[in-house]
C-alpha cells in the first residue's frame, strides 16, 4: 500500500481507537500504518497529532510506548504544543526509569554479569522471565524516552512550567549509578536554569556583575556567552569571542572555534570544569557565584548550543557596587590546584 498525504490522520485516529479499545490486533495493525505514515506526515497533521500520541502513552504496551514517545517528541519539534505532550510523556518516561532500575537490581542479583546493550545484545530469552517482562522492555526502551523527553525540554514554557522534572531526574540520576551509563543528554536537560540569577566576580580586578542564566545546556556554552558578556564590554580585560561564536551559543545552527577566556572558579575554589553544566555552579547565599581567574593555560574548543533545539540567553544586569563584590571575594577560596 502507497501511504499518501492526508492518510496520517486516520492512522492516529486508527491506533487511539485499538489501544483505547485494548484491541492488541488492531492495534499492531495500525500502529504499522501509524509508523508508515509518520515520514509523509505534514508539519499540521504532526501538530494535531502530538497531543493524541502523548495522551496514549500510559495506554500502549510496553513495546511500542518508546516509539510513540519519540513520535510524540518528533510532533514537538515539528510545531505541536509542548506543553500539552510533555506531562504525559515524563510520566511514561519516569516509568520507565523506575523499572529499568528493577532491572538492574534484578540483572546483579541474577549474576548475569555486565548489562546487556539497549538493542538487546546480552539478553536471553530466560531474562523476560527471571528479570521480568516489564523491566526488560524499559531499560531497552531508555534511549528512546531520552530523545523524546530532550525534544520536550528544548521548549522553555515546559521547562518553567511542567513538573515531574525532579521526580524524573532523580529516577534517571538512580539509573545511572546502578548501570554506569550517564544517559547525559537527559539529564543535562533536566538541569537546565532559566531566569536564574548568576554572579561573577573578577578576582584581578576586584568587580562583579549580576546576570542571568537561561536555555544554557554546559559550561562551554556558558563560557563563550561569559566572555562575550563581559569582555565585549569592556568590563574585564581578555579576547571576546567572535560574534559567531555567539552566535552559535545563542540560537544559531553550527559551532565555530574558539578560545577560553578564563578559569571558571567556585566559591569554595573548585574548578568549575567546561564539561559541566551551570547547575553544578556552587551557590552563595541562594545565588550561583563564579570568581574569574586567568586560565592556566590555552583551552581551545568548538562554540555551539550542547542542545541544538534549546536557545540560550546569559543576560547582562548590572555591575555590582564596589562594596558588594568586596564583600563576596572575601568569603571565596583561593582555587584549588
Amino acid at each position: 500500500m502507497i501511504f499518501g498525504r492526508g492518510r496520517f490522520p486516520a492512522a492516529v485516529e486508527s491506533f487511539e481507537t485499538a489501544v483505547r479499545a485494548q484491541d492488541a490486533d488492531a492495534a499492531e495493525r495500525a500502529f504499522a500504518r501509524l509508523a508508515q505514515g509518520f515520514g509523509k506526515a505534514t508539519d499540521a497533521e504532526l501538530v494535531a497529532a502530538g497531543p493524541r500520541l502523548s495522551a496514549l502513552l500510559g495506554e500502549v504496551p510496553p513495546g511500542p510506548r518508546a516509539v510513540v514517545a519519540v513520535m510524540a517528541g518528533a510532533c514537538v519539534e515539528r510545531g505541536a504544543d509542548p506543553l500539552a505532550c510533555a506531562p504525559a510523556l515524563f510520566a511514561s518516561a519516569l516509568d520507565a526509569f523506575e523499572q529499568a532500575a528493577v532491572f538492574c537490581e534484578r540483572w546483579a542479583a541474577a549474576g548475569r554479569g555486565d548489562l546487556p546493550d539497549h538493542e538487546g545484545e546480552g539478553l536471553e530469552e530466560t531474562d523476560f522471565e527471571r528479570i521480568g517482562f516489564e523491566p526488560v522492555m524499559a531499560w531497552q526502551a531508555l534511549p528512546q524516552f531520552e530523545m523524546a523527553c530532550v525534544a520536550m525540554l528544548n521548549a522553555p514554557e515546559v521547562r518553567r512550567a511542567v513538573p515531574g522534572r525532579d521526580g524524573l531526574r532523580a529516577a534517571v540520576a538512580r539509573v545511572a549509578e546502578m548501570s554506569g551509563e550517564p544517559f547525559k543528554c537527559l539529564a543535562y536537560a533536566l538541569a537546565v536554569l532559566d531566569d536564574e540569577p548568576l554572579i561573577v566576580l573578577d578576582r584581578a580586578t576586584g568587580a562583579g556583575f549580576a546576570l542571568r542564566v537561561s536555555g544554557i545546556g554546559d559550561n562551554f556554552q556558558l563560557h563563550t556567552l561569559l566572555a562575550d558578556a563581559l569582555i565585549g564590554r569592556g568590563l574585564v580585560a581578555g579576547e571576546a569571542p567572535s560574534a559567531e561564536a555567539v552566535a552559535c551559543c545563542r540560537d544559531r545552527a553550527g559551532m565555530v572555534p574558539t578560545t577560553g577566556s578564563f578559569n571558571l572558579v567556585g566559591a569554595d575554589g573548585e574548578w568549575i570544569w567546561n564539561e559541566g553544566n551551570p547547575a553544578d555552579i556552587p551557590v552563595v547565599d541562594g545565588v550561583r557565584l563564579v570568581v574569574l581567574d586567568p586560565p592556566p593555560y590555552q583551552r581551545s574548543w568548538d562554540a555551539g548550543r550542547f542542545f541544538p533545539g534549546m536557545t540560550g540567553e546569559l543576560v547582562f544586569e548590572r555591575a555590582l557596587a564596589p562594596e558588594e563584590s568586596a564583600a563576596l571575594l572575601a568569603r571565596v577560596a583561593e582555587p584549588v590546584r
